[in-house]
């Protein structure tokens, strides 16, 4: 058990995709259009504020077609946390809705998987469909923080603060990490795009972006143990969050999933 406190700010929204977009092998026989929600995850603990992934701003979200309710920053702001006040930021992976902003956090130290940044700077982006997540100004920005030396490069496992440790899973992306925090309900697992959506894990099925299918299957059996109940992971892009946590703060689109969910997965 732990103390941390863990919201979910939404700040955008993707709406009518296809169960082809959101499952590699979706059920022939379903033809229910799913949203998409965007999230960045503030983790309160020990009496600092320990930022999971910056999102994408407004230019990002023209480009690529996406809703922008509100700039990450400002929905942290509406939430009462100033970008300068944040000191530790986690990044989950570099595609262009966890790593923009990047430019915005003036004192932020960025823990990052370095199997990570060596896959977005690497031989696999001259690929096209694999390059089409990242966007080449956020990893130019996080080369530039390297330079500045103000990245921790995490090789699998690390502890970012007590009780607030990083899971290298790949799968989506070949440096993805998962975040575990110690809250007051046992560990919750930060899944990020590990799932996008509960049914993906539950299933079995991986949502169609993916580097290493292998690796994204083992990452599932990562995050429920490292969980240790159906209901302690979040996925990354679920609607469905807004519907079992409380609403905390209207103005920042917040939720609170250190609280137990309004109904559970467990069987």
């Amino acid at each position: 058990m732990g103390n941390a406190e863990i919201y979910a700010l939404r700040y955008a929204t993707m709406g009518s995709r296809s169960l082809h977009m959101n499952f590699l092998q979706p059920d022939p026989h379903d033809t229910t259009a799913q949203d998409l929600d965007y999230f960045v995850w503030l983790i309160r603990t020990g009496g600092r504020d320990i930022l999971v992934d910056t999102g994408f701003n407004a230019a990002e979200a023209q480009a690529r077609n996406r809703k922008l309710t509100r700039n990450p920053v400002d929905a942290l702001a509406a939430f009462g946390v100033n970008a300068a006040d944040i000191r530790d930021i986690i990044v989950t992976h570099l595609h262009y809705d966890h790593a923009g902003n990047l430019d915005r956090f003036p004192n932020a130290r960025f823990h990052l998987q370095e199997r990570e940044m060596a896959y977005a700077t690497g031989r696999c982006m001259c690929n096209g469909l694999l390059r089409h997540p990242f966007s080449v100004e956020h990893v130019t920005t996080m080369v530039r923080h390297v330079y500045g030396e103000r990245v921790t490069f995490h090789a699998g496992e690390g502890e970012v603060a007590p009780g607030i440790t990083v899971h290298r899973v790949g799968g989506h992306s070949d440096g993805l990490q998962v975040v575990r925090a110690a809250t007051a309900r046992g560990p919750v697992v930060l899944a990020s795009d590990a799932a996008h959506y509960y049914a993906n894990l539950q299933r079995r099925s991986p949502f169609p972006i993916v580097y290493n299918v292998g690796d994204m299957a083992l990452g599932w059996e990562t995050i429920e143990r490292l969980a240790g109940h159906p209901d302690r992971f979040i996925p990354g892009h679920d609607p469905l969050v807004t519907e079992l946590y409380p609403r905390v703060n209207d103005a920042a689109d917040a939720y609170a999933l250190h609280v137990a969910p309004k109904r559970s997965f467990a069987k």
